[in-house]
C-alpha cells in the first residue's frame, strides 16, 4: 500500500527503537521487498518516511517504521515501533531485515566462478540485498495458501478484502492511514465460509486455513527450527505442499536454498534465464542442482538481473468462485 501522507514523525515518542548496522552497503527496499502481497497490501505501506509494517507478536500488534540511511560500509537502519508489541518488535529488527543472511558462500571465488554470467553481473551490482526473515509463520502461511492455484492477482484481491474485513487498525497515532493488523489466528479461525466465498477463496483452500490454524502454538513454534525441518513439518498439514511450503520459509525463516516447485511461472523463467528455453519442474531442480544450498540466492539474483521471459503462450483465467 503506497501512503500518500503519513503523520509527522516524533522519534521521542516511539514506544521502542533501534538503529541498526548491517556492517556494509544495505538495500531496505530490495530485502523488504518479498514480505509485501502487492502494492495494495493494508498491512505494509511505503511512504517517503520509510516503510511501514504492522503485525501481532507474543505480546501483541505494533507498527514497525524502518528507514535507511548512510552509504557503504556507513549504511543504517533506523527503527521505530508503537503499540503494545514494540519492544519484541524491536528485539526482531535484526533478523527481519537479514542479520543472519551471511551471503559469503556465495561469493567465494571458487563457488562465486561456477554461477552463470547473468547472476554473477547481478550479483555484482546487487551486493548490498539481504534475505529477511520474520519468524511469524500465520501471517506468512494464510496468505500463501491464498494463492495455491490462482492467479497472483485473484489471490491478493481475496487477501486484501479479508483483511479490510477482519484486520484491526494499526496502533500508534503515527500509524499511517488505512495501514492494518493482520488477524491473528483466532480471528482467520472466526471468519465464516461466506466471507470466503465473498473474497474469493475456494472452500479448499479455506479448509486447508482452518486446518492449518487449529493448532497455532505449534505452528508458530516452527519459528525456531531450521528452515528444512520447518518446511517438512508445514508439508504433513493436509492441503500444504512443497511450493507453499517453500514460500513460506523463504519469507519467515530467510531460507536461502528453498525452490518453489510447483509454482506456474518459475520453472520456465528460469529455464529461460539460464538455457534460453523454457523447462518444467523437473528440469529447473537439474539445472539449479550444481548449487544447492543456494537456489534461493540464485533466483533471487536471476529476478534482480531484469531478466523478462518471453510472453507468448497461454495466460493462466482469473476465477471467480463467488457465483457459485
Amino acid at each position: 500500500m503506497t501512503i500518500a501522507e503519513a503523520p509527522p514523525l516524533v522519534a521521542a515518542a516511539a514506544d521502542a527503537s533501534l538503529r541498526w548496522h548491517p556492517g556494509a552497503a544495505y538495500r531496505l527496499d530490495q530485502t523488504l521487498f518479498p514480505l509485501q502481497r502487492g502494492n495494495g497490501d493494508p498491512s505494509f505501506a511505503v511512504h517517503p518516511s520509510g516503510f511501514w509494517l504492522a503485525f501481532t507478536t507474543a505480546s501483541g500488534p505494533v507498527t514497525l517504521r524502518l528507514s535507511a540511511g548512510g552509504l557503504g560500509a556507513d549504511s543504517f537502519v533506523d527503527a521505530q515501533a508503537w503499540g503494545p508489541g514494540a519492544e519484541a518488535a524491536i528485539a526482531g529488527v535484526p533478523r527481519l531485515l537479514g542479520a543472519g543472511d551471511d551471503w559469503s558462500a556465495f561469493d567465494e571465488p571458487a563457488f562465486h566462478s561456477t554461477l552463470p554470467r547473468l547472476v554473477t553481473e547481478s550479483r555484482r551490482r546487487n551486493l548490498a540485498v539481504r534475505l529477511p526473515s520474520t519468524g511469524r509463520m500465520v501471517d506468512s502461511l494464510v496468505p500463501t495458501i491464498l494463492e495455491q492455484k490462482v492467479t497472483t492477482l485473484e489471490a491478493r484481491r481475496g487477501y486484501r478484502y479479508l483483511m479490510y474485513r477482519y484486520g484491526t487498525k494499526a496502533p500508534g497515532r503515527v500509524a499511517p492511514q488505512g495501514l492494518l493488523v493482520p488477524p491473528t489466528a483466532r480471528q482467520w479461525l472466526a471468519v465464516p465460509s461466506w466471507e470466503w466465498h465473498k473474497a474469493g477463496v475456494g472452500p479448499q483452500r479455506s479448509a486447508t486455513v482452518m486446518r492449518a490454524l487449529q493448532s497455532a502454538v505449534a505452528l508458530e513454534r516452527l519459528a525456531g527450527l531450521d528452515a528444512t525441518e520447518a518446511g517438512a513439518k508445514l508439508q504433513t498439514i493436509p492441503g500444504i505442499g512443497v511450493w507453499t511450503a517453500a514460500e513460506v520459509v523463504q519469507r519467515t525463516h530467510g531460507c536461502p536454498d528453498s525452490i518453489s516447485v510447483g509454482d506456474y511461472h518459475l520453472a520456465a523463467y528460469v529455464g529461460y534465464a539460464l538455457t534460453g528455453r523454457k523447462t518444467d519442474d523437473a528440469g529447473m531442480l537439474q539445472l539449479l542442482e550444481p548449487w544447492q544450498g543456494h537456489r534461493q540466492r540464485l533466483v533471487r539474483m536471476l529476478y534482480l538481473s531484469g531478466f523478462r521471459k518471453p510472453t507468448f503462450g497461454p495466460r493462466m483465467t482469473v476465477q471467480d468462485h463467488r457465483a457459485h
